[in-house]
């Protein structure tokens, strides 16, 4: 069988939607992880050459590999041309439940849109990528996955030589706002239509046959987007980056740069070197999506309706659904974190009333919800709880606040909190010390014992990774590795 089965439609579409370009060979490639069940889900044949594969040395049958054109808002300011500058797509496969997927090589070389740069990756951030994608996956939210991680054997240049790496990445597909930006910049009213009627075939198919296919494309989208930010939020996830280009139609998280976890809960935390202003932090993440999607409809307007007027009408009438679809997303999440199964009246009173507690004594957010669902079966796991507050006694008048509570529940709270409530999660300094393993000693061991305990973010840790980092051990910022 062939190595991959590709059926790609996007290499279809007219020129201007990308650049023809095949990955560049490297010199001593080597396959660091594989991800055999992503592989599996696939469809693709498991002995195949896959670090000469992974690393653009060969490109197999019936592949197509291209740079993606697109645009973006960057910490708000907009350039007219970005695209995939260190990144090709090699095709599209239909995995073996029906959907369409993306395969593509990041950190492959120079494109048509490298704007001066390498087109090359490091290995560190390919490692993170990795790491936190399967992460995400393994959590249940949207993502894209990690097919496989090569060493290049050759020296990228960033402050300091540093090993390189591919990446190999598979997304539902790789259209941004950005990509639609790219045409409306251009007044290209011929090629939005196109790049709509191609997301719609991929991600909305049913909004083909609504009254205005263009503008259930958009509903899709921020319902999506919605869902997604609300879903960071409750396991304390940063983007760190969400520029338009690094904003999916298809709700995917996409784009892992200087993207980080809370340790404790900071509503205005910022990890990212590049975020002086914090316009991505922790708390300014659904604002921000909300903004993306402001722009995608921009775009979309001449699509919407021939009155510019009407057009308008419908798009502020569409995007003023994001709120409340996050807020109701994002309301439920913390209830179930609480064990609530139900909706109550004064429910988000003792929510933010928890969460008040939790960022003035610096708790950590992911064991205080984890040993909350130990405290939910018995008091005496209140101990857990209250060692995650600088001023332990913080939840004297909370905890039967919550207890009383959870008395008006019809069904245990305890099983709904541990399967909502991670007991661990891709701890910042714990990917630091992975990446640091690697890149000065070759030693992937730490990646690997990381990568398993990832695996299964649901279940009860003894495992070392679960812990929350000691004051010597906490990671203050992330970088991007462009």
């Amino acid at each position: 069988m062939n190595a991959i089965s590709f059926d790609n439609r996007y290499a279809r579409l007219p020129p201007r939607f990308f650049a023809p370009r095949p990955p560049a060979p490297v010199a001593a490639p080597r396959l660091i992880k594989f991800n055999t069940a992503l592989a599996a889900e696939l469809g693709l044949d498991p002995d195949a050459p896959w670090a000469e594969i992974c690393a653009g040395n060969l490109v197999p049958e019936g592949a197509e590999p291209i740079a993606q054109a697109y645009a973006g808002h960057q910490f708000g300011h907009f350039t007219p041309q970005l695209g995939d500058g260190r990144a090709v797509l090699l095709g599209e496969v239909i995995d073996r439940a029906g959907r369409r997927r993306d395969i593509q090589l990041k950190g492959s070389g120079r494109t048509e849109f490298s704007r001066g740069g390498d087109g090359r990756a490091a290995l560190g951030p390919v490692l993170r990528e990795y790491l936190v994608a399967e992460a995400m996956a393994a959590l249940g939210i949207p993502t894209t996955r990690a097919l496989a991680a090569v060493a290049t054997g050759e020296a990228v240049r960033r402050e300091t030589n540093l090993p390189g790496a591919v990446l190999t990445r598979v997304a539902a597909s790789h259209i941004r706002v950005g990509t639609f930006q790219f045409f409306a910049a251009r007044g290209d009213t011929e090629a939005l239509r196109l790049l709509a009627d191609h997301a719609i075939a991929r991600h909305d198919p049913a909004a083909a046959s609504a009254e205005n296919p263009y503008r259930a494309f958009l509903q899709g989208v921020i319902a999506r987007q919605a869902s997604l930010v609300a879903q960071w939020l409750l396991v304390g996830f940063i983007h760190g980056v969400m520029n338009t280009d690094n904003c999916a139609v298809s709700g995917e998280t996409i784009d892992y740069g200087p993207c980080a976890f809370l340790d404790t809960y900071e509503p205005g935390k910022v990890f990212s070197s590049i975020d002086h202003g914090g316009r991505y932090a922790y708390a300014n993440q659904p604002r921000i999506a909300a903004w993306n999607l402001a722009r995608l409809a921009e775009c979309l307007l001449p699509l919407l309706a021939e009155n510019t007027d009407a057009a308008v009408a419908m798009a502020q009438e569409d995007l003023a659904e994001f709120g409340p679809t996050f807020e109701a997303a994002y309301e439920t999440g913390l209830r179930r974190k609480l064990g609530l199964s139900r909706s109550m009246p004064d429910d988000m009173a003792l929510i933010e009333d928890l969460l008040e507690r939790m960022a003035t004594n610096a708790a950590d957010f992911t064991l205080t919800f984890r040993h909350l669902s130990a405290a939910a079966e018995t008091p005496t796991a209140d101990a857990a709880v209250r060692a995650q507050f600088a001023n332990p006694n913080a939840l004297d008048a909370w905890l039967p606040v919550w207890r009383q509570r959870l008395a008006a529940e019809n069904t245990a709270p305890a099983p709904l909190m541990r399967a909502t409530n991670p007991a661990i999660i891709p701890r910042n300094h714990r990917i630091a010390e992975a990446i640091e393993a690697a890149v000065t000693n070759d030693d992937f061991a730490p990646f690997e014992a990381l990568h398993a305990a990832l695996a299964t973010p649901f279940e009860d840790h003894t495992s070392p990774y679960a812990a929350a980092p000691r004051p010597e051990q906490c990671v203050s910022q992330t970088f991007c590795g462009t």
